[in-house]
């Protein structure tokens, strides 16, 4: 079974720095992509950013500039730096992984990649 550690959320003040954390771990072949999510009260979820194995990324065009993802491929872990906080950034952070599940370096379990996603994580960013 795969599961997700998020860590990191909490208060900060407008202007301030965040750095959230995810750490998958359990029977992981491989990681495909890891990204953040987040939803504010009576909005969608929405992409923040992701980073795939490579090291690609994608942000949101609302964090450009402001937040930076990176990852850790050995420790299974994405980080998130939030910079240059604004209260509209107040939010439930979800962290998302795509993933197969098998022994690592021998074998996976499935062809295509599953999804699994954190319980969430609150920042809130006060003026």
């Amino acid at each position: 079974q795969v599961q997700l550690a998020e860590s990191g959320g909490g208060l900060v003040q407008v202007g301030g720095s965040l750095r959230l954390s995810c750490a998958a771990s359990g029977r992981i072949f491989d990681i495909n992509t890891m990204g953040w999510y987040r939803q504010a009260p009576g909005k969608q979820r929405e992409l923040v950013a992701s980073i795939t194995s490579d090291g690609a990324t994608n942000y949101a065009d609302f964090v450009k500039g402001r937040f930076t993802i990176s990852g850790d491929n050995a420790k299974n872990t994405a980080y998130l730096q939030m910079n240059a906080a604004k209260p509209e950034d107040t939010a439930v952070y979800y962290c998302n992984v795509r993933y197969r599940p098998g022994i690592a370096r021998v074998a996976p379990f499935t062809t295509e990649p599953l999804e699994l996603w954190g319980q969430g994580t609150l920042v809130t960013v006060s003026s």
